[in-house]
């Protein structure tokens, strides 16, 4: 039966790679598209920044498509989201392409993971490489990329390395970054010694207790991180500017696409409900189409979600019980015999399953070394039952490796 079902998977995840959801036998949108929006409405201040953000931006993980990012561009979006390592750096240089001739018009943000002993040096390698690509002399916000760990934040070269990039002009502000795990622990060590302008975190409504609070009593279940809305509030207070980001929760769109309507699709009720957050400045989202442009952007200054709106998000989180994991909440990691980082493994599989994207689920999988790889060969399977929100974790992991591995 495992085996059956990674196999299935694997054929999915393929199969919406390549030629899309109708191939699978899935429903049909049953709605109809939003007609072309007038583009984004709101820009927020991002906090001691004072950089005046599109509410929704482009995230380009997924995608080098020049087109895409500047069809995004005439949509109203002034916030362009990249890193040195999206697609062996070709995203950086399709907004670089896709931007030319608009720099004053966008901020840019990138990426760099600083390990616990990565030097100046090679920062500031990696800074200039984003750079080029980017065609641009500075990046508006640079970020500490993925941390999950606060040994990394505690090497003294990132601070080195900011002072040093701003007084040359390369960086305006600096950030962290992550969604993985400790990254409450690592959000607050990074607010307490002043190490970011800007955090850029998971955060969406099957995150926060407050969406819960309408139909706790018809649940048996609910996983939350009730200490991440916290740590955003602080931020919030330190003038700190917050972006969200993993605010679809898997993104599983075709599966709502029956369940939508008066216009209003589930990808818009969740982005409106990270908005509604007053310690939420603005969120990334990755954009792989035009129509699925028009379809973010619709959402940007709408007023938070209420009632059928409400319903959709909640018939979507238990639609995905079971199948979602909450990358920082590491519950599970302490079972495991044999240290195998089961949320990033769980992530890139979400990346194949759900967003239907293979290749990139592949590279991503490849940054974590053996992976998945012991799970494969244990017999103890300690993790079962360890996860809150109910997921087969040893099952999953398995089939993880065995289709990315």
């Amino acid at each position: 039966m495992s085996r059956e079902i990674e196999r299935r998977e694997f054929l999915q995840a393929g199969a919406a790679a390549t030629l899309g959801l109708g191939v699978l036998g899935l429903p049909e949108p049953g709605w109809t598209a939003p007609e072309r929006s007038h583009g984004i409405q709101s820009y927020k201040v991002l906090g001691r920044t004072g950089l005046r953000v599109s509410d929704i931006s482009f995230g380009s993980s997924r995608t080098t498509d020049p087109a895409l990012a500047r069809y995004a561009f005439e949509r109203g979006v002034n916030f362009f989201d990249s890193a040195q390592n999206y697609k062996d750096g070709q995203s950086e240089r399709g907004i670089g392409e896709a931007l030319q001739g608009h720099r004053d018009e966008v901020f840019l943000t990138s990426k760099v993971k600083c390990g616990a002993k990565t030097t100046r040096d090679e920062l500031m390698k990696a800074l200039d490489g984003s750079l080029r690509r980017l065609r641009t002399d500075h990046i508006d916000i640079y970020f500490n990329h993925a941390v999950n760990d606060i040994d990394r934040l505690r090497n003294e070269a990132w601070p080195e390395f900011v002072e040093q990039a701003k007084r040359l002009g390369k960086i305006r502000f600096t950030g962290v970054s992550g969604h993985a795990g400790r990254l409450v622990e690592c959000l607050d060590y990074a607010l307490d010694h002043d190490l970011a302008d800007v955090i850029l975190c998971g955060y969406n409504f099957g995150q926060d207790p407050a969406f819960y609070q309408r139909f706790m009593s018809r649940l048996d279940w609910v996983a939350v991180q009730s200490d991440l809305p916290p740590v955003l509030e602080k931020a919030h207070r330190k003038g700190v500017g917050v972006v969200a980001m993993k605010t679809l929760r898997g993104a599983k769109l075709n599966d709502m696409r029956p369940h939508e309507k008066g216009g209003a699709t589930f990808a818009q009720a969740a982005f409106r409900w990270t908005l509604s957050n007053p310690n939420v400045d603005a969120l990334v989202v990755s954009m792989t189409s035009q129509e699925q442009i028009d379809e973010y952007v619709a959402a940007s200054s709408g007023p938070a979600p209420a009632g059928a709106e409400l319903d959709l998000l909640e018939e979507y989180l238990l639609a995905n019980r079971g199948h979602y994991c909450e990358h920082g909440c590491q519950t599970c990691h302490e079972a495991c015999p044999n240290g195998v980082a089961i949320g990033e493994v769980l992530r890139t599989r979400m990346y194949a399953v759900d967003y239907g994207d293979l290749a990139y689920a592949r590279e991503d999988y490849a940054r974590l070394g053996a992976g998945a790889s012991a799970c494969t060969r244990c017999r103890e399977k300690a993790c079962l039952g360890r996860c809150p929100g109910g997921l087969a974790v040893g099952r999953l992991t398995e089939s993880a490796h065995r289709m990315l591995g």
